[in-house]
């Protein structure tokens, strides 16, 4: 069964873990935006993370919408690839002092996490032809 919850044998399961692994890296950047925009230096960084911050609530609750549209309870499940983002972000802006480079930092953080939301997407337009997805794709796209 490796790290998932249940084995994923059908591109349902896929789905649902796919969905439970975007909300939990959503939620793990709510947490972590207000600390971001806390500590950014520069106006401008500050008030795109806060931006970020009310646009990522919105993703929560649209990725919410999809579980029920999908029939499924709403949960997460660890995404391991999204904490080592953040950790690894958290690390390297504690190690700046200078407010210029931290924000730098915390740029690149962040395009990382963007750039980490984008992949599971790649699997969605596969699963265009299961006629039980297409609601709830049409969905995600709105989020993503």
């Amino acid at each position: 069964m490796g790290l998932f919850s249940k084995p994923i044998k059908t591109l349902d399961d896929l789905f649902v873990h796919t969905l439970q692994d975007i909300y939990y890296a959503e939620n793990q950047i709510v947490k972590n935006l207000p600390t971001m925009a806390e500590k950014a230096a520069e106006p401008e960084l500050k008030a795109a993370f806060q931006d970020h911050l009310t646009e990522t609530r919105e993703h929560v609750r649209r990725l919410e919408q999809v579980f029920q549209m999908h029939g499924q309870p709403v949960k997460g499940v660890t995404c391991q690839a999204m904490d080592g983002i953040l950790t690894e972000a958290k690390d390297i802006i504690s190690d700046c002092d200078d407010p210029a480079i931290r924000d730098a930092a915390m740029l690149s953080a962040a395009q990382a996490v963007e750039h980490y939301e984008i992949i599971p997407t790649i699997v969605w337009p596969d699963s265009r032809g299961t006629h039980r997805f297409k609601n709830v794709i049409h969905r995600m796209q709105t989020i993503l």
